[in-house]
């Protein structure tokens, strides 16, 4: 798995696997969708994922008894993943924080904490130039 998926996506990603969540996000993210008990061979679901993958993923949400309505979120489709993830490949072609901050439009304070969060350690930085007090 590339990130953590949010709540719903990693739901379904538990009942038919990552591809079918990202594809599920890719095709309805953003929206809200109805998920039937079980969907037959002709909804939505069930074209885009495969009949299993569609039982599973009913089965999982409404555990057999009843439809429900979902909120999809956009997961990796979505317009802030798309723009950490270039903010990230440009940090890491070692791109200066005012040429990051000039392409992407983030703020230089965002682009330093994204370059925290990448530093071994989740950004935590020891400073070696300091002695030990005791």
């Amino acid at each position: 798995m590339s990130a953590p998926l949010p709540d719903i996506l990693a739901e379904i990603a538990a009942a038919a696997g990552e591809d079918a969540a990202l594809a599920i996000a890719d095709a309805r993210g953003g929206t809200m969708v109805y998920i039937p008990p079980a969907p037959d061979a002709e909804h939505w679901l069930t074209r885009l994922v495969g009949l299993p993958a569609a039982l599973a993923i009913a089965d999982r949400l409404t555990c057999g008894v009843g439809g429900m309505r979902v909120e999809l979120p956009l997961g990796a489709a979505g317009a802030q993943a798309k723009m950490r993830a270039k903010v990230d490949a440009l940090i890491a072609q070692g791109c200066s924080e005012r040429d990051i901050a000039l392409a992407t439009r983030y703020t230089i304070r965002g682009i330093r904490l994204r370059k925290a969060k990448l530093m071994p350690g989740g950004g935590l930085r020891k400073d070696n130039r300091q002695l030990p007090l005791f």
